[in-house]
């Protein structure tokens, strides 16, 4: 059946949000050895010890820093990564014209760079080991327009579900699988609270109407769906982008 969940070393980014803080209690729940990182900050301090795990700082945006969470871990090298960072990093809906360069690649360097260094830093050892799991959280914007109506969210979680799936071609042969969870709408974060409220009433009972199920997402919703591309049932699944959003209509 391949990789297990118990004893396993893994890594999940993006933590201080509520979908990674799922993502990495549901995996240590399930056995797996969990160091979690994100931004350095109080926040990230808050989230470490809420979870009550091993936390390294770090911004994935930069391949230094990731090199460098690489070296940290580098006696017991995660098996199983788990990319959750990412977001619209503070940004709102604006006019193409109005979105300045800087804004622009931010998210880019949040959502996609992160990513990319992630398997570059950790994709060795799993070829040594023979295998290994990288699970990217995408999102329903990297399948069809985003309801945030920011650029940049769009494309790069586009991007995302591209890497991914190129990923999985060249990892597939070393026993590595790669795959996405595209969430649809989660109230998981003060920026999703925010997104959710600018609707008004209108607008979110047309998005509950849009919904299969009539409700949000929660984190845990996104956890399990994770959880289960990391462990050993999920073997022969890869490259694949799991829509994990109530049924979209």
């Amino acid at each position: 059946m391949g990789l297990t969940l118990d004893g396993t070393p893994a890594l999940v980014t993006g933590v201080v949000g509520g979908i990674g803080a799922a993502i990495a209690r549901r995996l240590a729940d399930q056995g797996a050895r969990v160091t979690v990182t994100d931004l350095p900050g109080t926040a990230f301090d808050a989230a470490c010890a809420v979870l009550g795990l091993p936390g390294i700082a770090a911004d994935l945006g930069h391949i230094a820093d990731v090199r460098a969470l690489a070296d940290r871990l580098a006696d017991a090298p995660p098996l199983i990564v788990v990319s959750a960072a990412g977001g619209v990093r503070d940004q709102v809906r604006r006019p193409v014209e109005d979105v300045p360069e800087d804004d622009w690649q931010a998210i880019f360097a949040a959502n996609v760079d992160s990513a990319f260094h992630l398997a570059q830093a950790f994709g060795p050892a799993m070829k040594v080991a023979g295998q290994g799991r990288l699970v990217t959280i995408s999102s329903g914007a990297g399948l069809r327009a985003s309801l945030t109506g920011i650029q940049a969210y769009a494309a790069a979680k586009h991007a995302l579900v591209g890497l991914t799936r190129q990923l999985a071609l060249e990892l597939g042969p070393f026993g590595i699988t790669v795959n996405s969870v595209a969430p649809g709408f989660v109230l998981s974060n003060p920026a999703s609270r925010a997104q959710w409220d600018s609707y008004g009433p209108d607008g979110q009972a047309a998005i509950l109407a849009g919904t299969h199920t009539r409700r949000l997402g929660q984190p845990e919703d996104i956890a399990g769906a994770v959880a289960f591309l990391a462990g050993p049932d999920a073997s022969w699944i890869t490259g694949q982008v799991l829509s994990v959003d109530g049924g979209h209509a």
